[in-house]
């Protein structure tokens, strides 16, 4: 009977685990690949990125390629920031981590065909920027009812859906780690006395393993605590071609090349409360995370003036999936010091069957979903510009493979746990002088998880870190001043960032959720120059 209460609690979690054993990675892993950070010039920033069918910066590369069509003459330009990461929990725990970044290099090479001739331009560019960061710091506290050792217990009690626990002389054995069928976050919570073999005991017979349960007292509460350090960035490599026809119509495309570092370092504490009032000790689990990799897309898009008297613009432009393949890497320990007889403080680590520390490796290919942009922009003579913006892309069409290019049934978990991604994008522009200009923006994105969305450990994990947040809305406000000279020019831009989000330690159905706060100053400068 002592068992019906996991398996109510752990249902969700059993459902449909057969046949996705191989699979070590996560949708959350997959998210974190999807969508893209406001960046690139200070102007493009400034305006909140709406600059789709206005065009003219090389920002544009990457949303709607035509944008570069309207360059007529060369332009060289860097762009680089300083950045301030702050994230504030609901208990008041807050961290702020400030650093610089540098966001954005290109060229445009432009092209003249002619002044009569239905093709008035050719242009070429290349343009670096980084699409998205991962630099940030986080740091969570509080006093629970519910274990993390509950979920190691259960990860080895249960395979496949089933009650079956996994035997003491499997995980005792040398090179438990390299048995695909044994939990490496259940061997470590053997290894630390966090999860021991429970037995029924019968009068007149021999005890019978009835598999293990949690170091967790009756009555007990658990003290929580987390840090994380998170770094890398997923940078981008847009080559563009571009086309000017009638001064009215323009066409580009892009091909973007992506390169992927990501490292999470991350140590999650429980200190164990009696009803007594008693220290019953603890443990930290320390865990690192780290991904490597790269990916390929295409963009193409148009802008049209339909009105030849008329400045007012329309854009669109289409985004391919982009082709993802990923190396991922986890190592992890346990530091522990419990209230058990003759057990001394220790630790307890991944190793291999001589002993030696081991890392998890796995590797996978994603295929992000198709993205649809829509904008139209009108400028006011040489007085003001304005542009709005729309883009959509479904996540949960998102598809996660083997090495082999078979679909993972992880995929099945995205259909179910993600949605479409709604993203708005508005700014304007005021010349305060021909040579001077003044912006503001707006960028608002919609939550990609749904809120019942969780992360998975499957039964035969490599996997250790059980953490994941859902992220609700961002929504990004921003204003620029700008300097036109003859050849050099100049932007700056700030950017206001927030979102907030939901933090589980681990996977349980009776777990709440620690409500999180992030918000993000940023200052970037653009230097450039046109000849």
């Amino acid at each position: 009977m002592k068992n019906i209460y996991r398996i109510i609690v752990f249902g969700t979690f059993l459902l449909g685990i057969g046949g996705m054993l191989n699979a070590q990675t996560t949708i959350y892993d997959a998210n974190r690949l999807m969508g893209s950070d406001l960046n690139g010039t200070a102007r493009f920033v400034g305006m909140g990125g709406a600059m789709g069918a206005l065009g003219g910066d090389i920002s544009t590369m990457g949303t709607n390629p035509a944008g570069i069509g309207i360059y007529r003459s060369n332009d060289v330009m860097v762009s680089f920031g300083f950045v301030n990461v702050g994230s504030k929990d609901a208990g008041g725990s807050s961290i702020d981590k400030f650093h610089g970044s540098f966001d954005n290099a290109g060229f445009i090479f432009t092209n003249k065909i002619g002044n009569s001739t239905p093709l008035r331009y050719v242009n070429f560019g290349f343009n670096y920027h980084r699409t998205k960061s991962f630099d940030k710091n986080m740091v969570m506290n509080g006093v629970f009812g519910q274990s993390q050792t509950t979920f190691m217990a259960d990860l080895l009690n249960f395979y496949d859906g089933e009650f079956s626990p996994v035997t003491v002389e499997s995980i005792k054995a040398a090179g438990a780690y390299e048995n695909p069928d044994i939990p490496w976050l259940g061997i470590l919570g053997y290894d630390s006395q966090l999860v021991r073999p429970g037995y029924i005991k019968e009068e007149g017979k021999e005890d019978v393993f009835d598999g293990y349960d949690p170091y967790l007292h009756p009555g007990d509460k658990v003290r929580q605590a987390y840090t994380a350090r998170e770094r890398g960035g997923l940078h981008s490599y847009d080559f563009n071609v571009s086309f000017n026809l009638y001064d009215r119509f323009y066409l580009g495309a892009t091909i973007g090349a992506y390169s992927l570092d990501y490292k999470r370092t991350s140590l999650y504490k429980e200190d164990f409360i009696g009803a007594d009032g008693n220290d019953y000790g603890g443990y930290d689990l320390g865990n690192d995370y780290w991904t490597s990799g790269g990916g390929v897309d295409f963009k193409v898009g148009f802008i049209w003036r339909p009105i030849e008297s008329s400045s007012f613009r329309i854009g669109g432009a289409i985004h391919t999936p982009t082709f993802y393949s990923i190396t991922e890497h986890n190592h992890a320990y346990i530091a522990y010091d419990l209230a058990v007889e003759d057990l001394k403080p220790g630790s307890a680590e991944i190793v291999n069957r001589n002993g030696n520390p081991m890392d998890g490796e796995y590797e996978y290919r994603l295929v992000t979903p198709w993205k649809f942009n829509l904008s139209t922009g009108y400028t006011f003579g040489s007085v003001a510009a304005f542009g709005v913006e729309y883009e959509y892309s479904n996540y949960s069409s998102a598809k996660l493979k083997d090495v082999d290019g078979i679909t993972l049934e992880q995929t099945d978990d995205i259909k179910s746990m993600m949605k479409g991604v709604h993203t708005f994008r508005a700014g304007v522009e005021f010349k305060l002088a021909p040579e001077f200009a003044f912006r503001l923006g707006y960028n608002h994105i919609t939550a990609s998880m749904k809120p019942e969305a969780y992360k998975w450990i499957q039964s035969n994990s490599i996997r250790t870190d059980t953490e994941y947040s859902n992220l609700g809305a961002t929504n990004n406000y921003t204003l620029g001043f700008g300097y036109r000279g003859s050849t050099f020019y100049a932007d700056m831009a700030y950017q206001y960032n927030t979102y907030k989000e939901s933090f589980y330690a681990f996977d349980n159905l009776d777990l709440r959720a620690t409500e999180i706060t992030n918000n993000n100053h940023k200052v970037l400068l653009t230097v450039g120059m046109r000849f």
